[in-house]
């Protein structure tokens, strides 16, 4: 009787233990898809940022040689090179808004994907 007793509780233990590793390799397989959804979702957001970018630099170069086909004094130039130089600092503080936010939202999906491993 007693054989059956501790047969039973060595099947116990490894029916735990086998558990335990079932539930580590999901968490594990979990993080990797997330871990690649994160990066396919990074991948998406650089090409968009870099067709933006060169789209947004074409429209200002655009503008700067359309103005500046368009001034016919010193005084005009110095006008044409501050509104440029003011238009173009926007651009660049708007680009970098919009940079920190997206790093905001990438930190807080990582510590979302990597966080809910650790409280199941």
């Amino acid at each position: 009787m007693s054989e059956l007793s501790g047969a039973n509780a060595v099947a116990e233990e490894t029916a735990k233990i086998s558990e335990r590793v079932a539930l580590s390799n999901k968490h594990a397989v979990e993080l990797l898809v997330g871990s690649q959804q994160i990066v396919l979702e990074e991948l998406l957001f650089a090409s968009n940022e870099m067709l933006d970018r060169a789209r947004t630099e074409t429209h200002l170069f655009a503008e700067f040689v359309s103005k500046l086909a368009a001034v016919h004094s010193v005084k005009g130039v110095q006008v044409m090179v501050e509104e440029c130089g003011r238009h173009q600092l926007d651009f660049v503080r708007r680009d970098c808004d919009r940079l920190f936010k997206h790093g905001q939202r990438l930190i807080d999906a990582s510590v979302n994907l990597v966080g809910q491993r650790w409280r199941n």
